[in-house]
């Protein structure tokens, strides 16, 4: 007796359907991603592009965004991988319309077209609204850590950094001289070697981390002599010195062994909750539907200077996404990261109303468990932050706090657990902030398949 298998056999000729619209059913997010394509404004990426029909053929804008997109979504974001992918898979097959762009032209692409990609995002959040997913009322604001594309040993201090272009600028003279004994200084002998020359090039990179190191220094001399200046005006206004050690006079010189990254100039060495990372502060505002309604990118390892921009960023999104429904957010929920007298002093009256922790979370909790809900009138001459302690114990605040975590620790968790990114593929601040937001628009472009993933499910029940 025969085994009863199913039948495999290799030789055996197979057709895909004529039409691509065959390949795929009809729920599939990449149909999602070229429909909501189609429904933005993409216009910017066109205008570089010549409109008499001359020069070499290029794919099109509106092909490589959808291509982005979907990639990205789906947590892919290698060019080189992009483009293995639209030999091998079907959705990136019918997305790519079975053409096959290098990986140069995907990585040029997304180069070149940062900007305007990361401009998608409002255009992705009023989909996302249209759809009804865009609830206000209550959202949450944190930051996270995201690795840069350079390494904590590529860190060095100011006086290796100066000591390293110092010994590049003496080779490019003595470079000089041999060049100009060999071929005559009418022979443009005078020229830098091309490894010295070029932009990319190590002696660039290490110029900028010794340009940032000293504008760094500057900054905070700076702001150190304006604190000396305002107590010695305290003082005179007194009549008597301050007590306490006198502020020392500010150098502007960086210290000796102040870092910069030689790879990425732009990056920090941050603190997350796995150690250390070299990298930069994603930052985040998210409603209780877990959509992002703003997102930046900082180099402050602290978020504490991130609560007004990001708030004002987040209310600009809404009215760009919807002027005439005057969108307002009522409650903004935050750590204490973002905890500071000069942020609670600097709150809007007429704007949203923040509760922010005012201790780590893990202490908040205990302190929210143990202390009794307060009673009676609020005392007078409460600070800012005291007023906050008394919020977060009422038991609307300890409700409205406990909605923090729910909200937007999950959406860095799909990001980075779910989708695998965890580190930004392009460098610089700037670079790197146009991949933030482009990781949030496709975090948001998730958010509406599910949803209509689910309805769809609802109408066939």
């Amino acid at each position: 007796m025969a085994f009863n298998f199913i039948k495999s056999d290799r030789n055996q000729d197979f057709l895909l359907p004529p039409s691509l619209r065959d390949w795929l059913p009809p729920g599939d997010l990449a149909w999602l991603v070229i429909d909501a394509v189609s429904e933005m404004d993409i216009s910017a990426f066109y205008k570089k592009y010549r409109k008499d029909g001359t020069g070499h053929e290029a794919f099109d804008p509106a092909m490589m965004v959808t291509l982005l997109l979907y990639a990205y979504s789906v947590g892919v974001r290698s060019s080189r991988r992009i483009e293995q992918l639209c030999e091998r898979d079907i959705a990136f097959r019918v997305i790519a319309t079975n053409l096959v762009p290098d990986h140069c032209t995907i990585s040029r692409f997304r180069k070149e077209n940062g900007l305007a990609i990361s401009g998608l995002f409002t255009q992705i959040l009023k989909l996302c609204h249209e759809a009804g997913l865009v609830k206000l009322g209550v959202v949450a604001l944190d930051g996270t850590k995201m690795k840069a594309d350079a390494a904590l040993d590529s860190n060095r201090t100011y006086d290796h950094i100066k000591q390293e272009v110092e010994n590049m600028l003496a080779d490019a003279d003595a470079n000089d001289l041999l060049e100009d004994a060999l071929y005559g200084s009418d022979k443009r002998g005078d020229e830098l070697p091309e490894e010295l020359s070029n932009p990319t090039s190590r002696k660039a990179r290490l110029g900028r981390c010794k340009k940032q190191l000293e504008e760094r220094a500057a900054a905070e001399a700076a702001d150190k002599q304006a604190k000396i200046d305002k107590r010695k005006a305290e003082e005179d206004e007194a009549g008597k010195k301050k007590r306490g050690r006198k502020p020392k006079e500010p150098d502007s010189e960086p210290e000796s062994g102040a870092k910069a990254n030689i790879t990425d100039p732009d990056s920090r060495i941050m603190k997350g909750r796995s150690g250390y990372v070299q990298g930069f502060n994603g930052q985040a505002v998210v409603t209780e539907g877990q959509i992002i309604i703003a997102a930046a990118l900082t180099d402050e390892a602290n978020d504490v200077n991130q609560l007004h921009p990001m708030m004002l960023k987040a209310q600009e999104n809404l009215t760009v996404m919807d002027p005439e429904a005057e969108l307002k957010i009522k409650v903004n929920l935050a750590d204490a990261g973002y905890m500071s007298e000069d942020n609670l002093s600097k709150i809007d009256p007429s704007g949203p109303e923040h509760i922010i922790a005012t201790r780590k979370d893990w202490k908040q909790r205990k302190e929210e468990a143990e202390a009794p809900p307060p009673r009676g009138r609020i005392p007078k001459g409460l600070t800012p932050k005291q007023l906050m302690d008394r919020k977060l114990l009422t038991k609307r605040g300890k409700n409205l706090y406990k909605k923090r975590g729910k909200t937007v620790e999950p959406v860095f968790g799909q990001i980075k657990n779910a989708r695998g990114i965890r580190h930004f593929l392009r460098r610089g601040l700037e670079a790197c902030a146009q991949e933030w937001n482009l990781i949030c628009s496709t975090h948001n472009l998730l958010k509406l398949w599910r949803s209509c993933k689910g309805i769809a499910a609802q109408m066939a029940v």
